[in-house]
């Protein structure tokens, strides 16, 4: 996960994506929010789509 320019993390499901929002600073936020956010882009998929 990128916030502008700056790598934070990388997520592997919804929850570790929602875990580094958070750490960035959306504290309120859980994984239904960052599933209808309009700030997140999604790139190959969406928060369904996840690699093993």
């Amino acid at each position: 996960m990128r916030v502008d320019d700056r790598l934070m993390g990388t997520a592997h499901s919804l929850h570790d994506l929602t875990v580094l929002l958070q750490s960035a600073g959306l504290t309120g936020w859980d994984e239904l929010d960052v599933v209808e956010s309009g700030l997140i882009e999604w790139h190959e998929g969406g928060p369904e789509v996840w690699e093993p």
